[in-house]
């Protein structure tokens, strides 16, 4: 177990880039496992979730190896489902994406049902959905399900909901079925959107790339191929709110503007000023900030895993907030560790969280319980005065590249002990 230990209560100064985006970096190592050819993945965060996915990968008998930092050269030829590390797959919710590949590549699998962040309940009902359309066959007995396909045919399926690892799932399955598939309601985040060219260019046939329709032509081989992942959309949405709550000023580069419009529009209406170059952010010290209302949407809506950090902004604001996560039941269990910090905060219910401010942050003993719950309160420790001691910080590594060591090059005093 590790603690991040943080003086706060400082303004920050300097530059800070965003590393590859962990939502396009895992759908992606996955999909490597429907060529037998070489693929080069490079801007490939170097996180716990893509550890882990690479690690699955190997246990299946991938052949990996690494041709700088953050590029990553890997073979799937010689697969081996038999040797699946199972229990990892338990442990890990993106660990969902290889039923996609696995089925396409070896037509029955058995695997349990994948665990992940504490976020609410997550069932992988869509993604069963969407597969019994496909043709897909499925038992499940225990948390354990059993996977069957003789024929995999294109059909048109409608997502009960907006689903992104279930999109990715019928996509990488959809790419080598007979026929076309069509699906309609499919997520339309710019890491699902990086992903499908990923495909494309290993030679996949999908239209409707960045729309929530997609219509794909199953081809009976694919290609290996050189890609770059994208900027990571929600750590560059992070490191905006930091420098905002703070009142400090960073540079954040390797910026996909339009990937952040809606972080743009809420930073506007809040009063935090800024500037968009054409791969850069700069946020300025912002005085006199306004309360706002906030709700997470699918894409091009505001991002789910930016309206935890958004409560931290909320403190340091003049009125009352109210931030409305309709996704998750879960997503609000960061508020009892803000209120520990002196944050005035009220949940109304399981997806509402009213914010009373501005209020003076104080550092104590707090714990997170997920990717992005971490990743918040280590902006409250930043804006706190005094100590902050964040308990369970390995779990923040899941999604942002050696945090402590970038933030301690903008000026924070930050230390992980483990």
């Amino acid at each position: 177990m590790s603690k991040f230990i943080i003086k706060g209560g400082k303004q920050l100064e300097g530059e800070v880039e965003v590393k590859g985006m962990k939502n396009a970096a895992t759908p992606i190592l996955a999909a490597t496992m429907l060529t037998n050819d070489f693929c080069l993945i490079e801007n490939l965060p170097r996180i716990k979730d893509v550890e882990n996915m690479i690690s699955l990968l190997e246990s299946l008998g991938a052949k990996v190896k690494w041709q700088g930092p953050h590029s990553l050269l890997i073979s799937c030829r010689d697969l081996n489902y038999s040797k699946l590390d199972k229990e990892k797959v338990k442990s890990m919710r993106s660990s969902i994406l290889l039923l996609g590949p696995l089925l396409s590549r070896f037509s029955k699998i058995e695997i349990p049902e994948p665990g992940g962040c504490i976020i609410g309940s997550r069932p992988i009902d869509t993604h069963l959905y969407g597969l019994r359309k496909l043709g897909v066959k499925i038992k499940e007995e225990k948390g354990i399900y059993q996977l069957k396909i003789k024929c995999l045919k294109g059909t048109t399926i409608i997502l009960p909901e907006f689903s992104v690892t279930a999109t990715e799932n019928l996509i990488m399955i959809a790419v080598k079925a007979e026929g076309e598939t069509i699906i309609k309601l499919a997520a339309a985040e710019p890491h699902v959107e990086d992903f499908c060219r990923f495909l494309s260019k290993m030679g996949a046939k999908i239209q409707g790339i960045g729309t929530h329709s997609l219509k794909i032509k199953g081809v009976k081989k694919l290609k290996g191929v050189n890609y770059k992942i994208i900027p990571d959309q929600i750590e560059a949405g992070t490191f905006a709110v930091l420098a905002a709550a703070t009142k400090s000023k960073i540079l954040i580069k390797n910026i996909i503007p339009e990937h952040l419009e809606s972080i743009f529009l809420k930073l506007e209406q809040i009063g935090v000023k800024f500037k968009v170059f054409q791969k850069e952010l700069l946020i300025y010290p912002t005085g006199n900030l306004k309360s706002f209302k906030l709700q997470a949407l699918p894409y091009p809506g505001f991002p789910t895993d930016l309206q935890a950090p958004f409560a931290v902004l909320a403190t340091q604001t003049h009125g009352i907030s109210l931030i409305h996560d309709p996704m998750y039941e879960g997503r609000m269990g960061y508020i009892p560790e803000l209120i520990k910090m002196g944050a005035n905060a009220t949940v109304v219910d399981p997806h509402q969280v009213v914010i009373k401010g501005p209020t003076s942050l104080y550092g104590t003993e707090i714990k997170t319980i997920d990717l992005r719950a971490g990743a918040t309160l280590i902006i409250a420790g930043l804006v706190a005065r005094g100590e902050t001691v964040i308990d369970q910080a390995e779990i923040i590594d899941r999604g942002y590249e050696k945090i402590e060591e970038r933030l301690a090059k903008l000026g924070a005093e930050i230390k992980r002990i483990d």
